[in-house]
């Protein structure tokens, strides 16, 4: 069970990075932009947009240790597709959070369902029916 925590941790980690920097590279100007302001006039415009992008790097570094934990105790087949929730994750909260308004079109919550699916089967026990 320690493995799948690890696990679980990692894809919250992973999926708040996504949405902290979609959200702050969405208020800042575009890179190119950025690239000809003077570094201190970036932050003094964005600091709020630049610090979520940076905690997001920050959680993404975070994540990478937590599945690194994961993958000392899961075996791989069993892991890796713990990481798919990651797209479900952000999928939802990208259609729930007002910030980004993102459509859940029928489309996008089947392929949603097909993911959840998926993960519950790999990480089951066929033969008895009972969670690994």
């Amino acid at each position: 069970m320690k493995g799948t925590a690890w696990a679980l941790v990692s894809v919250a980690l992973v999926s708040a990075a996504q949405l902290l920097m979609k959200w702050g590279m969405t208020q800042l100007p575009p890179v190119s932009a950025v690239l000809s302001m003077a570094e201190s006039a970036v932050w003094y415009t964005h600091p709020m947009a630049l610090l979520s992008v940076t905690v997001g790097v920050v959680f993404y570094m975070l994540s990478m240790l937590c599945w690194l934990k994961v993958l000392h105790a899961l075996p791989l087949g069993r892991a890796y597709p713990l990481l798919s929730l990651s797209y479900v994750l952000v999928a939802v909260m990208a259609a729930v959070l007002p910030c980004f308004s993102e459509p859940l079109t029928l489309l996008k919550i089947a392929g949603i369902t097909m993911v959840l699916i998926g993960v519950w089967f790999i990480n089951t026990d066929q033969r008895s029916g009972i969670r690994k």
